[in-house]
């Protein structure tokens, strides 16, 4: 089994172009790694990897070794998949990407009942609110809280819609009058919620009423729980899902403003890559995670 092992950090060794990278991912030291890739490389007889100061690249027998033996691990890893499933058993690594509100609220408690009941599955975990490719990226799932999904090269399960509410901070609102419309707000003072920094067009609607409001020409950023306490602080307005600000509106320090004008509801979904079939440690996520977000309604 070192013969596997040792394929399986030169191959993260070769995507992350870094042993130190590798070493992070495999939550092992990086002399560990590298002396995994240099066992495999004595047994092989040549030079799969060219070190440098910069980075870390294949030779051209390294690219050759990697492109004929990652389909045969790959298969190595479903024939287990497979043997484990029969047994009702599920183990392996789960590769997740999450948004950084979600994941600091809800994942701890969604993976700590999984391992659980699936002691053998592990979990590499990275929290970001971009969006990212899942396929470059070399994720095995996604969970985004986005517009409903159009991308037909990935495969997604809708978990639930989640609702956006406007607030405001009493003491922003005690200066500068409580809005009653779309139109009474100041769009410099509407902090936008973008994954780049930049600006957001809100689209609210009232019945057949539309309006549409440019906000981040002040302030702008791509973390929710950050516009949230500039929000707190009296810097402006901002939209943002209900589960990020509940207890700050319980709590009085921030305010709902313009209720009757609803913003569309964006989904929590789950992303994959295009399997042909879901393995069966990331359907297990899948259905923990659905569960946990079902039963106690933290969205």
């Amino acid at each position: 089994m070192s013969d596997l092992n040792d394929i399986r950090v030169f191959l993260t060794v070769a995507r992350e172009h870094s042993f130190v990278a590798a070493a992070r991912q495999l939550s092992m030291t990086a002399p560990t790694v590298t002396r995994a890739v240099s066992a495999l490389e004595d047994r092989l007889g040549v030079q799969l990897l060219l070190r440098t100061t910069r980075q870390v690249s294949l030779t051209s027998a390294g690219a050759v070794y990697a492109a004929r033996i990652a389909p045969l691990l790959d298969q190595f890893e479903d024939v287990a998949e497979a043997v484990r499933a029969e047994e009702g058993h599920s183990a392996g690594l789960i590769r997740l990407n999450v948004p950084l509100s979600l994941g600091q609220r809800i994942l701890p408690d969604v993976i700590s009942a999984m391992r659980a009941e699936n002691p053998g599955i592990s979990v590499s975990l990275t929290l970001t609110d971009r969006f990212i490719d899942i396929v470059s990226g070399d994720f095995d799932l996604a969970i985004r809280i986005s517009e409903p999904p159009r991308d037909k090269s990935t495969i997604w399960r809708k978990i639930c819609p989640v609702t956006r509410v406007l607030v405001a901070s009493p003491g922003y609102l005690a200066a500068n009058g409580t809005p009653q419309s779309p139109d009474d707000l100041n769009a410099g003072a509407c902090i936008a919620y973008d994954e780049e920094a930049l600006s957001e067009t809100w689209e609210l609607t009232n019945g057949a009423k539309t309006r549409k409001v440019h906000a981040g020409r002040g302030l702008a950023g791509n973390n929710g729980e950050v516009i949230a306490r500039l929000a707190e602080n009296g810097e402006g307005v901002a939209l943002l899902p209900q589960f990020i600000v509940a207890d700050a509106i319980a709590a009085g320090s921030l305010k709902r403003i313009l209720d009757d004008w609803r913003p569309p509801d964006l989904w929590l979904t789950l992303y994959y890559p295009p399997y042909d079939k879901l393995p069966m440690r990331v359907s297990t996520f899948s259905d923990v995670f659905e569960t946990y977000v079902t039963a106690t309604r933290p969205i």
